[in-house]
């Protein structure tokens, strides 16, 4: 739900006008600050707001203090809005995104999982994906993802059924089911189509050993111990993509955020 401005802490509104000021180039990536008196008195604000201002925007990675230099606007400053609901390889990439190599894209019935996640009824066709993500030449990552029902994708979220249809066509996998090389996944695709769409995801995390088959496409032992992180992204209610990631022991780390 939107909050108009009137009722935002005066603070808040600050922290807006300065991400405004980075978002459209004013401040672009990697340039430094005024210092705060100047600007302070570019924004018509005293100094003590600024300092909290400021200081929020360090706590959500759009600025960075440096010694002797002062603040500077990130490199790759996060995105607005409801795009904070970020694709995997962005997530642990650390600054430098992961590159996904699809192994299959293809079309199944439900599952258990796709079942009790996206409420798909039994005879369902639903879109499944699967992704291996690669930084410096080793695997970090194997994604399952699965999208909801066209049907339903065309009625609460168009733009995505159409995305991921195009998507699909240019990252299709010649028979026998290697990729072609960079892809991109199920939720970068979601995050992309949804710049006017409020998104929200709730994530499960679990202790878990990659087993065989995932083993073999990580290219670990099948005992090697992992983190299994379950995911749903909802438009409204409305569920429209789960996905289960397996993150094996040596991935990049995992920022985690709890909210209540």
């Amino acid at each position: 739900m939107a909050v108009s401005g009137q009722r935002r802490r005066p603070v808040v509104a600050l922290y807006e006008r300065i991400a405004d000021a980075v978002h459209d180039g004013t401040y672009p990536p990697g340039s430094t600050l005024p210092s705060e008196p100047k600007l302070a008195a570019e924004l018509g604000v005293s100094r003590p707001a600024l300092r909290e201002a400021l200081l929020l925007l360090q706590e959500d990675g759009l600025l960075t203090v440096r010694r002797g230099v002062g603040r500077t606007v990130n490199d790759r400053p996060p995105r607005r809005g409801f795009e904070h609901v970020q694709p995997l390889e962005e997530l642990i990439g650390a600054g430098t995104p992961l590159r996904v190599r699809a192994l299959l894209r293809t079309v199944e019935e439900p599952t258990d999982f796709t079942t009790q996640h996206l409420l798909a009824p039994a005879r369902a066709e639903l879109r499944f994906w699967e992704s291996v993500l690669t930084g410096e030449g080793t695997a970090a990552a194997l994604s399952h993802e699965w999208a909801a029902a066209d049907e339903l994708l065309d009625r609460v979220h168009p733009e995505f059924a159409q995305a991921l249809r195009a998507a699909e066509t240019d990252a299709r996998p010649p028979a026998g089911g290697a990729g072609r090389g960079p892809a991109v996944s199920m939720l970068a695709v979601l995050v992309a189509a949804s710049r006017e769409t409020a998104l929200s995801a709730h994530s499960g995390i679990t202790a878990t050993l990659l087993g065989r088959r995932r083993g073999e496409q990580l290219g670990r032992p099948a005992d090697t111990p992992a983190v299994l992180v379950t995911q749903v992204v909802r438009v409204g209610e409305v569920p429209v993509l789960a996905a289960k990631h397996m993150l094996p022991t040596g991935a990049p780390a995992l920022p985690v955020l709890q909210s209540h």
